[in-house]
């Protein structure tokens, strides 16, 4: 089985929203150093629960999204497809993290997939 291991909620002020969310649950969120307005969130100690990211929505999605950690990329892109879902955005490398593609199920929900590799990039 495999399990959630990232969550993403988008907002259209994200520095609005790091504010709340830190307020609110003293959540730990620091903007990332990479190429898109993205802010990494830390919930609590490593096995207490899942991470995830504050991000501004696009002509995509919106809303909260929640990413699945698979063995292999590729191989569960075409598990999608093959079980009537759709790829909406194709996998992406994330540097010094791995492979990310995000999907549609069979009723329009999105969710990620992801491929951990700290050696890409």
């Amino acid at each position: 089985m495999f399990r959630v291991v990232h969550f993403e909620i988008s907002a259209n002020d994200p520095e609005k929203m790091v504010a709340f969310y830190k307020n609110v649950f003293g959540w730990d969120i620091k903007k990332w150093d990479g190429p898109q307005a993205y802010w990494m969130v830390t919930t609590g100690k490593d096995g207490d629960g899942i991470n995830g990211g504050i991000f501004q929505p696009g002509e995509i999605f919106n809303g909260t999204v929640n990413t699945i950690e698979v063995p292999d990329i590729d191989e569960y892109c075409e598990k999608v497809t093959s079980n009537g879902g759709q790829i909406v955005v194709e996998k992406m490398v994330i540097q010094s993290v791995g492979y990310m593609a995000y999907c549609k199920d069979i009723e329009g929900t999105i969710f990620g997939i992801c491929q951990f590799d700290s050696n890409v990039g």
